[in-house]
């Protein structure tokens, strides 16, 4: 709330009385135009909640006050132009400006008045916001504190809340946010009262407070008997959220729309922001990222962002990973990476930074990164990763911490923390993280060979996944470059690349290929396998190319992959019919090339060729079981297992 001299409009220091929307004292400028126009934009800013309107009219006041040389009407416009939160101006421009007629003002008024202390605080709000700190504006609250005008405390209060909107600062905000509220009822302005009740609202929603949604039913309450543009534009956005924690996507995109329509009419910088915060989330959980490449790749460098949001490059490398730009991605991640992870600024949006930096690692197997943001993420494992305000929200940090760890190495922590993950999203009723988290610690679990443990968990993900239409993204391509290792375990043998993992039962193809696993790089003749396999299957003769059995488990896979080409395409995923189609292209490629006239097996047309279609049968049959277990893993053997004559795994 600004204020206004009711005495001598040019003299420094002179009684000040409020004005907004529960009434406006006199005004006593030398000009009326002045006055009526710093009432309304007042009015317009406090009761209203109309950003834009009351801008024009502060700026109006502004420029009357400076042609008249009205000193208080100077510093009360340069109030209301700063608004109701911090940093509204975002350009370099607007904000060098507003900072530049603060200190102008501060130069005119009284330093011990009550104006110049408001131009103190606002001053040290906008200052320390833009530097990611807080130690100037929380000693102008202390000197606020001091103040016997409880407006001047009410309004210290609810900037310095906003400059410490970090996941390191939930207690001090929940103190800030209370005692704003008890100061509304001493300044007897709605407008306080209602930013003490947003505040505390936004921040049980940041800390997983499960009676959040009660106090947002508070404030909608609140909101009904007198709307107020900015702060109902807040409450939308979180309930796009809570759309989105439910898995109803189409209804949350709709919902996400007219929010940004909304906070663009109530004159909200954000609108822009926000609204991609939203659509990325949901497009995150569609699998269906790659579709906003190009709006991220501009809105990364949009002015109308934070000086503090590192979060779009965050998401922007995340989507190129999703998309197959590994080197976009890697790019991106290199541009937050450049001043060491450490240094970003604990502003609103860092959790989601850190957790779209880990999902990007993730994706592109960077270890180094994932360690990295590991460290810094851990103090906050216990908080979901909320964007700004509580606009959009991406699960618990437990996820991020778990495939990081799994990235890493580390799979006992990695184990630990997603399943912690799952827990954690319950509590949320977040459904499309519980699915993705489920999906992830079962993956944790087969690479920590927990088999059984990890098969019942996928299913219940996948489940899951289906029933929200979620899609849960894994690396697609091993990122190191190292060849997959085979080891022998009991009656089976345990397939590693990287983080993927399979386990594959024993078998005379599955030992063929371990002796090429085991050699990469290396050709190894086809009668040097078979014999050391089993020599009397080179003494057989008259053998089908796939006996019945193969032949069996080729037409079953190809029916499965049919009706996932049909599943991919019926959820418009482009992406996963495209992958099930090369591989059916492959199996009915070995099937017509084994079977005859009638579908009849094909028998070898002479005895030289015994010994190279016997082992590459025998591999062909693995490589499906190994393509059941793990669709990628068994892509990657399909592009680099060679059968012939001679045979060979080239990574």
């Amino acid at each position: 709330m600004v204020r206004v001299d009711a005495e001598g409009g040019d003299r420094p220091g002179a009684r000040t009385v409020a004005i907004g929307p529960v009434g406006v004292g006199p005004v006593g400028s030398r000009n009326r135009e002045t006055g009526s126009l710093l009432a309304r934009g007042a009015e317009a800013l406090f009761g209203d909640g109309d950003l834009a309107t009351s801008r024009e009219l502060f700026e109006a006041a502004y420029a009357e006050a400076e042609r008249t040389g009205d000193i208080n009407g100077i510093a009360v416009a340069t109030l209301g132009l700063g608004g109701l939160w911090v940093h509204e101006h975002r350009t370099l421009a607007g904000g060098g400006q507003l900072r530049a007629r603060l200190r102008h003002a501060l130069s005119l008024v009284e330093p011990a008045s009550s104006l110049a202390l408001q131009l103190r605080v606002r001053l040290a709000a906008e200052t320390d916001y833009r530097a990611g700190d807080h130690q100037a504006i929380f000693a102008s609250l202390e000197e606020a504190r001091r103040s016997v005008d409880p407006v001047v405390r009410a309004e210290a209060l609810s900037v310095a809340h906003h400059c410490v909107l970090g996941p390191d600062h939930g207690a001090r905000r929940a103190a800030l946010a209370a005692e704003l509220t008890e100061e509304s009822f001493r300044t007897g302005r709605r407008s306080d009262l209602l930013m003490g009740q947003l505040w505390q609202t936004v921040d049980l929603f940041l800390g997983a407070d499960p009676q959040a949604r009660r106090r947002l039913a508070e404030l909608r309450d609140m909101l009904a008997q007198r709307d107020n543009l900015a702060v109902a534009f807040v409450v939308g956005a979180i309930e796009v959220m809570l759309a989105i924690r439910a898995g109803r996507f189409a209804e949350a995109e709709e919902m996400a729309g007219r929010c940004a329509e909304r906070g663009a009419a109530a004159g909200d910088v954000d609108w822009t922001g926000w609204y991609g915060g939203q659509l990325f989330a949901i497009r995150w959980y569609q699998g269906r990222l790659g579709e906003l490449v190009p709006m991220l790749s501009e809105l990364v460098h949009s002015p109308t962002l934070s000086v503090v949001d590192n979060s779009y490059f965050a998401a922007f490398a995340v989507a190129a990973a999703q998309a197959g730009d590994r080197l976009t991605a890697s790019a991106t991640l290199a541009t937050l990476c450049q001043g060491g992870l450490d240094a970003l600024p604990r502003s609103s949006t860092w959790l989601v930074t850190m957790s779209g930096i880990a999902e990007a690692a993730f994706l592109l197997g960077d270890a180094d990164v994932a360690a990295d943001v590991y460290d810094l993420l851990l103090p906050f494992a216990h908080l979901p990763a909320m964007a700004s305000l509580g606009i959009a929200c991406f699960g618990s940090v437990h996820n991020s911490l778990g495939i990081s760890a799994m990235i890493t190495g580390d799979l006992d922590r990695a184990v630990d923390h997603l399943r912690a993950a799952v827990r954690a999203n319950l509590a949320l009723a977040h459904w499309p993280a519980v699915a993705m988290s489920r999906r992830r610690y079962a993956r944790a679990l087969a690479l920590a060979g927990r088999s059984s443990e990890a098969a019942r968990e996928r299913a219940g993900a996948e489940e899951e996944a289906r029933a929200l239409g979620v899609t849960v993204h894994e690396p697609a391509a091993t990122p190191s470059g190292r060849p997959l290792v085979c080891v022998r375990t009991g009656d089976s043998w345990r397939l590693e690349w990287d983080e993927r993992v399979a386990l594959v039962p024993s078998s005379v193809g599955m030992r063929h290929l371990a002796v090429l696993l085991a050699n990469p790089g290396t050709e190894v003749a086809a009668v040097d396998l078979v014999s050391g396999t089993d020599a009397a299957s080179a003494r057989m003769s008259g053998q089908p190319v796939l006996d019945e059995t193969a032949m069996a488990e080729y037409r079953e896979r190809l029916g499965r992959l049919n009706a996932d080409i049909a599943e991919h395409e019926a959820r418009d995923d482009e992406e996963g019919a495209k992958r099930c189609r090369v591989e059916r292209e492959w199996v009915l490629t070995e099937l017509t090339g084994a079977t005859g006239l009638a579908g009849r097996a094909r028998r070898f047309p002479d005895e030289a060729e015994r010994a190279r279609i016997s082992v590459g049968k025998a591999i062909r049959r693995v490589l499906v079981r190994v393509a059941q277990a793990d669709p990628a893993l068994g892509g990657h053997l399909r592009d680099t297992v060679r059968m012939g004559m001679f045979c060979s795994y080239e990574p």
